[in-house]
């Protein structure tokens, strides 16, 4: 499988850039997941990927050989690529077995070696039995798993899936996910995984690529972006993050000195001295009965998951409203301290510029 890299990839249809100066790279047997709200670019990149959208500028490369760039756009058939879509794509006139021979029966294979493979990548979606099925009569499951199979067939360099999941409920999302982690461990293949939803990227990638208004915010595996977001966007977007506006006065050795309203502590970061964000999850909050490190006024609660998750409206500070699991029920208006207990510092100026960043030697 093979490493694939884009540098500076641009593509725009007559107004702003669909996707604007995008660089990142991943090892071979990567999970990448592109991540971002619906318009981010995601879905453009991936079509470049796979050769039906042309960049108008930038490249990309699988190992080091272009397969888009100014002088260079290998078309799709040629870049050994799978391709697994929301709908399925499947032929309905044909059985399992049918719509898996289909594109071994272009690449040429003999019968014998046909054979061969159909075997192997039932065994691995486990769809063993159901090779004489047509379509209609699986489960979504089971077609997602198919049209996987289908691509895994003809050994491809790449395994693109365009928001596969989509068309499942919420029980069969959660089981293909599971496939999904199983058969990239068996195969080994290197993914790429187009959603919008953070959950399911979370759940089985292993690097995430998080975009927005064309351009790329921050790269890294996925307990990166939760634990060291880059930029306010990806601190608010990962796991319903929370900013607070500091002023930075001190940084060193990824420990920062930051002034929070009237407050002053220590917090990891790696901002310089300034006007910077403070970001955090709701795990890294508590109530306190004592002053705490802000003071906040309750702005309404609703009962879920055997607590009363609370909004609340910090005092003195220019902030959104923060959400908080709170034991009891309180009056609207009641205040209370909010004890800080964890986050990380960035500097207020980050734009989220594209990055141009390999994950290889984290991962060796």
């Amino acid at each position: 499988m093979p490493r694939l890299a884009i540098r500076s990839l641009t593509r725009s249809f007559g107004g702003p850039p669909a996707v604007d100066d995008v660089s990142l790279a991943i090892p071979d047997g990567a999970f990448l997941a592109l991540l971002g709200p619906s318009g981010c670019g995601k879905t453009t990149l991936l079509r470049m990927i796979a050769g039906l959208e042309r960049p108008d500028e930038g490249e990309i490369l699988f190992d080091d050989e272009v397969m888009a760039g100014p002088e260079r756009c290998v078309p799709p058939e040629r870049r050994r690529l799978g391709m697994v879509f929301q709908s399925y794509a499947l032929w309905p006139n044909m059985t399992v077995r049918g719509n898996i021979e289909f594109g071994l029966k272009i690449a040429g294979l003999s019968a014998e070696e046909r054979a061969r493979r159909i075997a192997e990548v039932l065994e691995v979606v486990d769809l063993r039995g159901l090779d004489g099925r047509r379509p209609h009569e699986l489960s979504g499951g089971q077609r997602q798993r198919v049209a996987l199979a289908r691509s895994l067939a003809t050994h491809p360099r790449l395994i693109l899936l365009d928001e596969p999941l989509a068309n499942l409920d919420a029980h069969l999302r959660e089981a293909m996910l599971t496939e999904f982690r199983r058969i990239h461990s068996v195969t080994g293949a290197t993914f790429v995984f187009v959603t919008h939803d953070q959950d399911e990227a979370m759940a089985v990638a292993t690097h995430v690529a998080v975009m927005n208004r064309g351009r790329l915010e921050q790269i890294g595996a996925p307990e990166e972006l939760y634990r060291r977001p880059e930029t306010e966007m990806v601190a608010r977007f990962i796991g319903r993050g929370r900013t607070l506006p500091v002023e930075v006065l001190a940084s060193r050795g990824g420990l920062c000195t930051i002034r929070l309203g009237e407050t002053v502590l220590d917090m990891p970061g790696e901002a310089a001295a300034g006007p910077g964000w403070l970001c955090f999850h709701a795990s890294d909050l508590s109530a306190e009965t004592e002053r705490g490190h802000i003071q906040a006024e309750l702005v309404g609660q609703i009962f879920q998951n055997g607590a009363w998750l609370s909004r609340l409206s910090p005092l003195g500070i220019d902030a959104d409203v923060i959400g908080l699991p709170l034991a009891e029920r309180l009056e609207p208006g009641a205040r209370l301290g909010i004890a800080i207990n964890g986050g990380w510092v960035i500097a207020r100026a980050s734009t989220g510029a594209a990055l141009v960043r390999s994950m290889q030697p984290e991962l060796a």
